[in-house]
């Protein structure tokens, strides 16, 4: 269990990036989804002990590791967003270098246990390839290995998915739900999806600040009957937005089509009413809606 409690963080400036976020994550797949800029990675990046909080406390199982971070990295896997690869090493070089750095024990030598870990991420046919010829996809995977290198309790994941093909972001959603069978992965995104595939529970942080614990199930529940889809003309919905909660627009087949959120589930001319979607709570939450924010907590 990661116990979080208060955690704040002030840039100078001052720019409050965390405003007391207090958070129990359990085993398992655990979701933080926000927009760029939200402080999804300065939190991620204090629970890798890479950044000291303002204030604020957390515990693994029980350690305190902010003032023990030893502790922690022991247990730790940590993939930041911007991993940083030397592109002339081939992927095992790569590896058995990060290996090193990590001082990961591998009885049987560096060698076998990189490749090992490469099999584990379906990358074992690209090992002696060099990373800069690596699909952004291999990349991630190649981060991951690294992550997982020693068994650890604790994975911590940012923005993994962002930029991958969808392919390749179905692969990785399958190695990362392989993972959190038997350990904690905190997975940091702003793409709906990830949360929606992989998480059972999840956080929303705007602003630096927590503004639902919710599970997909629960977001989508809290609005049904009340979001409606309708055409609407494009010098029309300018309008819309300025009058209804407006949960996004799409163009199909040349027309608008628009989601709306009607509290008291009364749906406007021309609108019918939809199944909500994940996509929908997220959107309202980051209009600042206290009405779905209330039916998420």
């Amino acid at each position: 269990m990661l116990e979080i409690r208060n955690l704040v963080k002030v840039y100078p400036g001052p720019v409050a990036a965390l405003q007391g976020i207090s958070l129990d994550i359990p085993g398992g797949m655990f979701g933080l989804l926000g927009p760029n800029g939200a402080g999804k990675t300065t939190f991620m990046r204090i629970l890798a002990s890479a950044l000291e909080p303002t204030s604020g406390t957390v515990h693994l199982d029980g350690v305190d590791v902010l003032k023990d971070p030893a502790a922690l990295r022991a247990s730790l896997g940590y993939l930041p967003q911007d991993f940083g690869f030397l592109p002339h090493l081939t992927g095992e070089g790569m590896l058995e270098y990060l290996l090193k750095l990590k001082g990961v024990a591998a009885p049987r030598g560096l060698k076998a246990l990189a490749a090992e870990l490469l099999e584990r991420v379906n990358l074992a046919h690209a090992a002696r390839r060099k990373v800069k010829d690596y699909s952004g996809g291999m990349r991630q995977r190649l981060g991951i290995a690294q992550a997982i290198a020693g068994d650890p309790k604790l994975i911590i994941v940012d923005e993994p998915t962002a930029g991958l093909d969808p392919e390749e972001r179905l692969r990785f959603y399958r190695i990362l739900a392989e993972l959190s069978q038997d350990r904690t992965v905190l997975l940091s995104t702003h793409i709906v999806e990830d949360v929606a595939v992989l998480c059972r529970r999840f956080a929303v942080i705007r602003g630096g600040k927590l503004v639902a614990l919710t599970s997909p199930r629960e977001a989508r529940a809290g609005l049904e009957g009340r979001v409606f889809e309708g055409d609407v003309a494009p010098e029309q919905l300018e309008e819309l937005r300025r009058t209804r909660r407006v949960t996004h627009s799409v163009l199909v087949e040349g027309r608008n089509r628009v989601r709306v959120f009607e509290p008291r589930g009364e749906a406007l001319p021309g609108f019918e009413p939809v199944a909500a979607t994940l996509e929908d709570a997220y959107f309202l939450l980051m209009r600042d809606d206290d009405a779905v924010t209330a039916s998420a907590a």
